[in-house]
This record gives C-alpha cells, sequence and structure tokens, in this order.
C-alpha cells in the first residue's frame, strides 16, 4: 500500500490522455508537485503547462528523477524507458486505474459511473447537472464536456464523479459509494475472454459498493439486469420498456431531432425533460444522468434546466459545421450497437441523405465483431469504410478494412472503401449536397476528415 500523505512529487507518463491529465490537474490542485511526459506536444498538454506542470515532450528515464511515485497509462508499453528506471530506482508504480482509487477516498461520497456505450456522455450530463446545483464535486470525465468547456472540474472534497472504464477491469480499482451501469455489450476482447467475463466484471465492480450506497442501473439492458442480485446496496432501476423504478413515457422528437420525454416515478410524474442530444440511446443516458442527480439530493427543477441546456460532450454526435450546406457531424461509435444508435439519431437529424464516413477501431474488435458490423450500417444511405486505425495492435488476424466492406455490402451496397484522408475529403467535396449529413465514426482520428471538409 502506498501513503498519499508521504507522497510530495507525482510523475506522470502519458501525462497528455484524456483521464491523465485530469488526475493530474487534481493533483496539482492538491498542492503535490506533477510532471509528466507525453510522446507529442497537444492542446492537453500545452493546457498542463499552464496550470504549472512541468511536461516533457519525448520520454528518457531522467524524467522520473526526483519523483516519488510514477503513475502510467494503459497506452504505455511496459518497455517504456522511464517505467523502467522507475523500477531501477525503486519508485513506486501505479497505472491509472490505481491512482483514482488511491484518490476516491479522499471524498465523501463518489460516483462511478459504468457501461459499454454512453459512459462519457452521461458522466456528462451528470457534470452538467450537478455544475448547475448547489454541490460542488470534482469531476473527472474521459472527453471534454461543452458546458465545462474542459474533462476536468476541480471542486471540494465532498463528491468525486467520474467515467469509470470496464477495460482490463480498471473500473475494480474504485471505491466507489455510488455506481452506475449503464448497459453491458461484448466488447474489448483483445483482454475479455467472453461476454460472460465482461458480465462478471460488472458484478464485482457493483459488488464494491458498501451496504448504504447505491446500484443505479438499466433495467431495459438484459445483461445488466444479471447483476442486480449479487449485490447488497440499494438498487435503483431505470428503462423504458420495461417496468422500472424510475420510466421514461410519452417520448417524443420534434423537427431537429430534438426529444421531450416524461419520467414518472412509480405511477407518479417526477418531470418533463427536453433534450437537444438526438437518439433514443440519449434518452436512456439522460433518464441516468437525471437519477443519478436524483439520489445525490439536486431539485429536479435544477436537472430540468441543465439537461435542457446540456451542450454535449465533444466527439458525441458533435456537429462541426457545414460543406455545401450539408451538415458535417462527428462521433466516437465504434463498435456496432454505437454505430447503429448514432446512425438512428442521423436519420432523426433535419436531413435527406445519409453519409457515413468509418474507421475501424483496432484489429481485435473488426475482427471479433465483423458479422456485427456488417448490419450496423443499415440506416446509412451510402458508407464509407477507411483503414483500420491499430491504436495498441499488431494484426495478428490478417483483416484488412475491404474485409469489412465485404461485409457490409451485403447488407447495403452503397459501401465503398477508399483508403487516404485526402481521397475521402475529394470524393466529399465532389459529392455533398446540401440536404446530406455527413457523418464521420470511429475511435481514431477520423475527426480530421470532418474538419478538413468544412475547412
Amino acid at each position: 500500500m502506498i501513503d498519499l500523505s508521504k507522497i510530495r512529487h507525482v510523475h506522470f507518463v502519458g501525462v497528455g490522455g484524456i483521464m491523465m491529465s485530469g488526475i493530474a490537474e487534481i493533483l496539482k490542485n492538491e498542492s503535490y508537485i506533477v510532471s509528466g511526459s507525453d510522446r507529442s506536444r497537444s492542446k492537453m498538454t500545452d493546457h498542463l503547462t499552464s496550470k504549472g506542470i512541468k511536461v516533457y515532450i519525448g520520454h528518457n528515464g531522467d524524467n522520473v528523477k526526483g519523483a516519488d511515485l510514477v503513475v502510467y497509462s494503459s497506452a504505455v508499453p511496459a518497455d517504456n524507458v522511464e517505467l523502467l528506471k522507475a523500477k531501477e530506482e525503486e519508485i513506486p508504480i501505479l497505472n491509472r486505474a490505481e491512482m483514482i482509487g488511491y484518490l476516491m477516498p479522499q471524498y465523501n461520497t463518489s460516483v462511478a459511473i459504468a457501461g459499454a456505450h454512453g459512459k462519457t456522455t452521461t458522466t456528462s450530463m451528470v457534470s452538467t447537472i450537478m455544475d448547475a446545483s448547489e454541490h460542488n464535486p470534482t469531476i473527472l470525465v474521459g472527453g471534454i464536456v461543452s458546458n465545462l468547456g474542459s474533462n476536468v472540474q476541480l471542486g471540494d472534497s465532498s463528491m468525486l464523479l467520474l467515467e469509470a472504464c470496464e477495460y482490463k477491469e480498471n473500473f475494480l480499482h474504485f471505491n466507489h459509494n455510488i455506481g452506475v451501469i449503464l448497459n453491458i455489450d461484448e466488447d474489448h476482447l483483445d483482454y475479455f475472454d467472453d461476454l460472460e467475463h465482461i458480465i462478471q466484471a460488472f458484478i464485482k465492480f457493483a459488488k464494491k459498493i458498501p451496504e448504504t450506497g447505491a446500484l443505479i442501473i438499466n433495467n431495459d439492458d438484459y445483461n445488466a439486469k444479471k447483476v442486480k442480485s449479487h449485490v447488497d446496496c440499494n438498487v435503483i432501476t431505470f428503462g423504458i420498456n420495461t417496468e422500472a423504478e424510475f420510466q421514461g413515457r410519452n417520448i417524443t422528437f420534434n423537427e431537429k431531432g430534438y426529444s421531450k420525454f416524461d419520467i414518472y416515478h412509480g405511477n407518479d410524474l417526477f418531470g418533463t425533460f427536453l433534450l437537444k442530444q438526438p437518439g433514443k440511446h440519449n434518452i436512456y443516458n439522460a433518464i441516468a444522468a437525471i437519477v443519478t442527480a436524483h439520489t445525490l439530493g439536486v431539485p429536479v427543477e435544477t436537472m430540468t434546466e441543465a439537461i435542457k441546456d446540456f451542450g454535449g460532450a465533444v466527439r458525441r454526435f458533435e456537429v462541426l459545421g457545414k460543406y455545401n450546406e450539408a451538415t458535417v457531424v462527428d462521433d466516437y461509435a465504434h463498435h456496432p450497437n454505437e454505430i447503429k444508435a448514432a446512425l438512428q439519431a442521423a436519420k432523426k437529424f433535419p436531413n435527406n441523405k445519409v453519409t457515413c464516413i468509418f474507421q475501424p477501431h483496432t484489429y481485435t474488435r473488426t475482427n471479433d465483431l465483423l458479422l456485427q458490423f456488417a448490419s450496423a450500417f443499415n440506416e446509412a444511405d451510402s458508407v464509407i469504410i477507411t483503414d483500420i486505425y491499430a491504436a495498441r495492435e499488431e494484426n495478428i488476424y490478417n483483416i484488412h478494412a475491404k474485409d469489412l466492406v465485404a461485409e457490409i455490402a451485403e447488407e447495403n451496397d452503397k459501401v465503398k472503401y477508399i483508403e487516404s484522408f485526402d481521397e475521402i475529403v475529394e470524393f466529399i467535396k465532389a459529392t455533398a449536397r446540401p440536404d446530406n449529413l455527413i457523418i464521420t465514426m470511429g475511435a481514431g482520428n477520423i475527426r480530421e476528415v470532418g474538419e478538413r471538409i468544412i475547412k
């Protein structure tokens, strides 16, 4: 065990990562000496520098000199020179999730929002609601919250609100009083054996909640419902299609694709809410956020106004601008179910034709979910597939984006493979019409295509 009270200088390897940068900023605010390194300069490293954090561009063993603790992200390989130097110097080392776990007991209430899909958006929604309330939580999100203008908010010690990632069972390092499970789905099969392995991880996550705490769970999700019987804490259910303690009803969409819905608490009307984020999946996210905020003691009136004004999170159905009067949107969707949800939302947006430009993310996901991807694009009028974004992987499967194109073509013949971003931009410039919605999708760097189109 590491005694944080005896730690003075913390060094972050991979400090430019979205969650790593947030933790670094929290520690800086708590008067630790904080330094970090990353392989390249970015807006995030510049931001940290502006906060008085020493950031080294490039990795070097000398960077860890003077550190009492080294924290690293999952993107950092085991043979990183700074990690090796820390081991040589016998400096304690924690991964990102372990570091968060050490911080959580410092707060009276810790809220961890988990799920295969929607956790960034839901955490952003709760953040926006809490920011509008009398509470002053510390907030850590895996994306930029438009209403906050950041991925982190430095609050007091009463409450910590954060996004909880299931990858490599990282969320099992957390110590939370309140847990939220939005859904459970088959993903990250480069680590998990199968869906049952994933469900068991979420069960362990839920069982970490003390009896005095609460688990908020989507009762419409078949896999998430399996968790309920394994916990001793209070279970609060929400849903739309099945009976739940908090249920969304009377859902309508206007001409802009925005939704209006009621939430009932049992048989009583809890509130009526307006949401500017399109798609039914975002209604689920909003209900989860509202129930979480209610559990934390936020008045309904505050939640109603905050949800109505919620501006979304960066890369979550984010409208980038227009080209030739066609609307250009960017979305982080990289799992078949996320793609389906985003395209269904796109169909409710004011447009006639949807063009989806998709960058597959990791060879493992593309290979393991290939058949699911094949039917994920049915709502698109045309589909462009570009090369697989490798991220942390080698192509041990010998799979190519063209394999995905061949599978999609069985369901949607309006699909084509275009290798380079330059070619995609030129194709869109030649074909975009004023009634089009052009949506870039993927967890890699495909957003660059949308930015270049509108420029």
